[in-house]
């Protein structure tokens, strides 16, 4: 007990009983997550549960850490200053249970390119804070590639856009909204057919896209081909032509120009995960990814 003598009173200073562990990762979940359910999903427990660790944090923190409406969650002032040390302690308490483990683990995943923007780097923090060693391959192509190397064998796990022939095998993470992405200040010249960036004829959007422009009468012209969100979107953000891609993955410094063009609407489609993987360390670090794209696509 430390004690402060002053020249009005004395302070008793009580030392703080030790956080419990499973609260504070709670904590760095949901506030990664902006969702209790999403974070109850990848922990493997109730939003009840983590709702009574959070409540039971706060109270021996003397602080509130997270700002709740019915519609959203998100830091307080005094939760942002918490989040980089509860970060660093989770971390260090997973890498001291990982330490014994004797067989590194390898989980090779193939990612639709279509759905990998520039978030991938807060993804893979995300799994690499749940189990700081296990090995992670990322392959990213069009999703007819990354679903054939997932039937031949090479990817233990798969996500893609809907995969008409085996959706009820796999399982829908959640809904991709895709749009006409261009510069903020983009502007269509009289007479000319709108310039367009996309992934190539292989890309079901892409034929989706010309296709809605066609039956609408609105000429077009292919002026960019790329792989890769982060790629058509520089297009899009040169200002050389309009990015068909999803909407959540637009680069900085652009909009949605559909509605200010007139242009037909673009499907939304759904985004799904296939792996025959049972064991939990796998499931869990796929929970942990699958929950960190729907915090995404909320977002």
């Amino acid at each position: 007990m430390d004690v402060y003598s002053g020249d009005c009173k004395n302070v008793v200073m009580e030392p703080m009983k030790a956080l419990d562990l499973d609260a504070v990762k709670a904590f760095v979940f949901i506030a990664d997550l902006q969702s209790f359910t999403r974070a109850a999903e990848v922990l493997d427990t109730t939003q009840s549960a983590l709702s009574l660790k959070l409540r039971r944090l706060e109270e021996q923190l003397g602080r509130r850490l997270l700002e709740r409406t019915p519609r959203q969650v998100r830091l307080s002032a005094e939760g942002s200053v918490f989040l980089d040390a509860a970060r660093s302690l989770v971390g260090a308490h997973e890498r001291a249970i990982a330490s014994f483990r004797v067989e590194q683990r390898r989980l090779t995943i193939g990612i639709s390119q279509l759905i990998v923007g520039s978030e991938l780097p807060a993804l893979l923090r995300r799994m690499n804070e749940h189990d700081p060693y296990l090995l992670i391959e990322m392959r990213v192509a069009g999703s007819r590639e990354v679903m054939q190397a997932y039937e031949e064998g090479t990817l233990d796990a798969a996500l893609v856009l809907q995969a008409d022939h085996r959706r009820n095998q796999g399982e829908t993470i959640f809904s991709e909204n895709f749009a006409w992405i261009g510069a903020a200040n983009w502007q269509l010249r009289p007479g000319q057919p709108l310039p367009l960036s996309t992934q190539g004829e292989s890309c079901g959007i892409r034929a989706a896209a010309v296709r809605a422009l066609d039956q609408a009468g609105i000429a077009w012209t292919e002026v960019f081909i790329g792989k890769g969100a982060a790629v058509v979107g520089a297009a899009a953000a040169a200002g050389l032509a309009i990015a068909v891609m999803a909407r959540r993955t637009a680069p900085s410094g652009t909009v949605d120009v559909g509605p200010a063009l007139s242009l037909p609407p673009l499907p939304t489609q759904d985004v799904v995960l296939y792996t025959a993987l049972n064991d939990r360390r796998s499931r869990n670090a796929l929970r942990t990814l699958a929950a960190a794209f729907k915090s995404l696509s909320a977002a």
